[in-house]
């Protein structure tokens, strides 16, 4: 009977050998040994740390190591990517939001969904409030329309509507002008 404690995905190797040659092993979770180690009042070096496992394994009953199937493992993997992912995108939205609270104030209501790919595309051809106020209203107008979905068209006045909204959101920046440090892709 051999006991691991559970190291993610380096002990894939180690595991594939013990089935192979058909041990009977245990994998521990790691929070379960490290309370044992911290429950002691030294610090305990490799091999103590060894002999911890083995007496966790004769004070608690573990059950033999069940092997996950790859589907299981391919979906644990691919929520943790998720959850990775929706943490970058949170975090970019905060940081775009800041920048914005910077350059560009009261843009957050001008567009009902302000990160939507029409207020993205119209952010990175008019980063500032100053390069909004720079044009003129046709060209504004023009711009949005454009930038529209061709399967979901906006009307006229709605169109007008955002415009209005942009060139008094503009016009509400404190700053004389923003200097911009960045490109916006």
């Amino acid at each position: 009977m051999l006991i691991l404690e559970a190291t993610g995905h380096y002990q894939s190797p180690v595991v594939q050998f013990l089935e192979e040659h058909r041990y009977l092993y245990i994998v521990i979770n790691p929070l379960i040994s490290n309370r044992l180690r911290k429950s002691n009042l030294r610090k305990v070096k490799t091999d103590a740390a060894a002999y911890l496992l083995g007496e966790l394994f004769y004070k608690e009953e573990f059950e033999p190591f069940k092997k996950r199937g790859v589907q299981l493992l391919n979906l644990r993997y691919l929520t943790r990517q998720y959850e990775s992912l929706s943490k970058m995108c949170v975090q970019n939205k905060l940081q775009l939001q800041a920048v914005l609270d910077q350059v560009f104030p009261a843009y957050k209501g001008v567009f009902v969904a302000m990160y939507s790919g029409v207020s993205l595309r119209f952010l990175s051809e008019f980063p500032t409030s100053y390069s909004v106020l720079q044009t003129d209203e046709e060209t504004l107008k023009a711009k949005i329309k454009d930038m529209l979905s061709t399967k979901r068209g906006r009307s006229k006045d709605w169109i007008n509507e955002r415009v209005k909204r942009l060139l008094d959101a503009a016009k509400q920046n404190p700053f004389e002008q923003t200097f911009l440090l960045f490109k916006m892709a």
